[in-house]
């Protein structure tokens, strides 16, 4: 049976991913140091799966040599990551250890097991190593500019991943990926902050004047485009994965508050309330994807109309998410500077 490796697996991009992979028969190994993003919850569907099986071990770990030599994956995806930007704002430590101490011994340790065994790897990054893009799309070939911690740690390890393919021939590509939303997803994000103040009849927090904008896909076609990458991808490049839908967030605010409406009666609380900016907020980003979907086919399915539907249905469905997370990692503010 093919053997997957997903880093991460416990988070929500991860944890989505491996639903797909099971999906197409793979066997999956995820590896996950079990952070405050981390989550069992996310698995729980397929905790049981002979097909599945979970590996508590940090990425900067030696030991991970052992698992590629006993498990001979034929891929491995890169997810394991420190975010986001707020935290990074306030202890950039521990994403520098993760996003580029972590890949730097991932990356040795693959190079060793990629010269006997067939493999690829698959490092996720971020749109926002490209930093603000106030006009068009930015494209694979954009100049890195990263605005806060986070970006720059991804921006690093973007480019010790590229180093080691020119270096060391290394067989990996890397993907940079516009704003996922979805099922699973931890509620210091947006989308799901807002779903739980609208369950809770809370106030909505809206950055500034609620106009910076993003990109935002799906989570389940982001999965589907890395395992394009996986199957049909040229080894050494980099794919931007977007849906080419820009909203900001007052848009994104009042379209969950419209779909929200069709599920509950809003309390008379949640109202938008504009609250102080985060140092260095970026305005805007946009991905440019036409390389993806013009060299491999891929392209989104689901629009954000029925994204939020999806989204609202699971987490309105899925209430027990919410509590096993930590409260304080739900209600606090972070990233004030």
């Amino acid at each position: 049976m093919k053997k997957i490796i997903v880093t991460g697996g416990l988070g929500f991009i991860g944890s989505n991913l491996i639903d797909l992979l099971l999906k197409k028969n793979f066997y999956v190994i995820n590896i996950d140091k079990a952070t405050y993003s981390s989550n069992l919850y996310n698995v729980k569907e397929f905790k049981n799966s002979k097909r599945y099986r979970y590996i508590k071990l940090d990425i900067k770990d030696k030991k991970i040599n052992n698992i590629f030599l006993s498990y001979k994956p034929i891929g491995i995806f890169n997810l394991a990551a420190e975010t986001h930007v707020d935290r990074s704002i306030d202890n950039p430590d521990s994403f520098i250890q993760s996003n580029i101490v972590g890949v730097y011994n991932l990356l040795e340790n693959f190079k060793n097991y990629s010269k006997r065994n067939k493999s690829k790897l698959i490092h996720i990054s971020t749109d926002e190593v490209y930093g603000d893009i106030l006009s068009g799309r930015s494209h694979e070939e954009y100049p890195y500019q990263p605005s806060s911690p986070y970006a720059a740690s991804k921006a690093a390890s973007d480019h010790l991943v590229s180093s080691y393919i020119r270096t060391y021939n290394l067989p990996a590509m890397v993907t940079n990926c516009s704003n996922n939303y979805g099922p699973k997803q931890h509620p210091e994000k947006l989308i799901p902050k807002l779903i739980y103040n609208i369950m809770k009849n809370k106030p909505l927090p809206i950055y500034g004047k609620g106009t910076n904008s993003r990109e935002w896909i799906y989570v389940k076609d982001h999965c589907e485009a890395l395992i394009k990458v996986f199957t049909k991808g040229k080894i050494g490049e980099f794919y931007n994965i977007g849906s080419n839908k820009n909203l900001n967030n007052l848009q994104v605010t009042r379209e969950l508050l419209k779909g929200s409406k069709k599920i509950i009666k809003i309390g008379k609380k949640v109202k938008i309330n504009f609250v102080k900016d985060r140092p260095g907020h970026d305005i805007r980003y946009a991905l440019n994807s036409n390389k993806i979907k013009t060299k491999l086919g891929w392209s989104p399915k689901i629009n954000f109309k029925k994204g939020i539907k999806l989204t609202l249905d699971w987490y309105f469905e899925n209430k027990s998410y919410y509590k096993s997370l930590s409260k304080k990692d739900i209600i606090n503010r972070l990233g004030k500077g």
